[in-house]
């Protein structure tokens, strides 16, 4: 079927309307007719080639929320009228060793990325800035009703993102995490790590966001640009979650985990980092990175939001000032993601 949507033409230029073709329903797929795709920073970075060539035109989106329009003749788990997610991936080989383990993120085959992928059947896949999507059940979350929809899309991404880590790491009552940068990521972060029951504290570059931040869940908040930061919460936490898309100090952060402490990348930066053997050796401490969740500890995090009624601080937008988004998510003028209405691509 054909269906309207956003398309990036080639790396560097702006996004234009298209019309792009949605496979045939198979046994297994669901047809979702999307009502929300947020925007993502890895959005940008895919159109803008900072990741490397692309197969061009490319339909970003892998923040989606819709209502399920059609199953196939083997799927049980949804129903037409469901109100469903997809998030950033739509495949995987589902026997390897960490597919099996519930970490389809981490297919040793590579994971089928939601935009920009190879599907198992050759085709590439397209993104949620469009009307309608066809994806295997099997990688179709439940959305819960007590979650707003809009809401809800910035989940699938940075929800997830930063769930997985702070479960993985133990953010809990008794812990204390700090999380870098307060943007689309480090929101989500303080809101899921102060209802997991953490203490939080945000580290950003400056105080101007400290009223947000105190008001999303954190308990304290320093700015990173006063270098007494650095000396005043030495050896302090058990878990730093970086969320910056930038280069930063590692040295310097690392320095601020106690003993056994860990610092852990969500955050892409398209240039290498640098970090000194004895930051860590010093204080046994650990640098780790971690990439979404698997489709069980997506569901996980979707319920888990809606128990605690988190969801994104978003903005909504036609699909026609996605280009200005995108300008200003790079100018960090967004608080705190920004939610394309698909309604306007019909």
């Amino acid at each position: 079927m054909r269906v309207n949507a956003y398309a990036a033409p080639a790396a560097g230029q702006p996004l234009a309307p298209t019309t792009i073709e949605r496979r045939a329903i198979g046994p297994n797929d669901v047809l979702i007719e999307i009502q929300y795709a947020g925007i993502c920073h890895s959005d940008i970075h895919t159109v803008r080639g900072d990741w490397g060539p692309q197969p061009f035109p490319v339909v970003p989106g892998h923040e989606i929320v819709g209502t399920v329009a059609e199953v196939g003749a083997e799927v049980t788990k949804h129903q037409v009228g469901d109100r469903v997610g997809v998030g950033c991936m739509v495949n995987s080989c589902g026997q390897c060793t960490n597919c099996r383990n519930g970490d389809e993120q981490y297919c040793r085959d590579g994971m089928v990325a939601t935009y920009a992928g190879t599907d198992r059947d050759g085709s590439t896949t397209q993104g949620g800035y469009s009307t309608h999507v066809v994806v295997d059940a099997g990688y179709v979350l439940s959305v819960p009703d007590g979650l707003d929809a809009a809401a809800a899309a910035p989940l699938l991404c940075a929800g997830i993102t930063t769930y997985a880590p702070l479960r993985r790491w133990g953010a809990g009552p008794g812990k204390k995490v700090a999380v870098v940068g307060l943007g689309g990521l480090g929101h989500m972060a303080v809101k899921i790590a102060h209802a997991l029951g953490a203490e939080v504290t945000v580290l950003s570059q400056s105080l101007k966001k400290q009223e947000d931040g105190l008001r999303l869940g954190a308990d304290h908040y320093y700015a990173t640009s006063d270098a007494g930061t650095f000396d005043e919460l030495a050896d302090r936490f058990d878990l730093i979650v970086n969320t910056v898309s930038a280069g930063i100090d590692l040295n310097a952060y690392l320095g601020l985990l106690a003993v056994d402490g860990t610092l852990v990348n969500v955050g892409a930066p398209a240039e290498p980092l640098s970090v000194h053997v004895m930051s860590l050796i010093g204080g046994r401490r650990s640098f780790a990175g971690s990439m979404i969740g698997g489709i069980a500890l997506t569901q996980e995090m979707l319920d888990f939001c809606a128990e605690h009624d988190i969801g994104a601080e978003i903005e909504v937008i036609s699909a026609d000032q996605v280009n200005e988004a995108y300008e200003r998510v790079l100018a960090s003028d967004v608080r705190y993601r920004v939610v394309i209405d698909t309604a306007t691509l019909a």
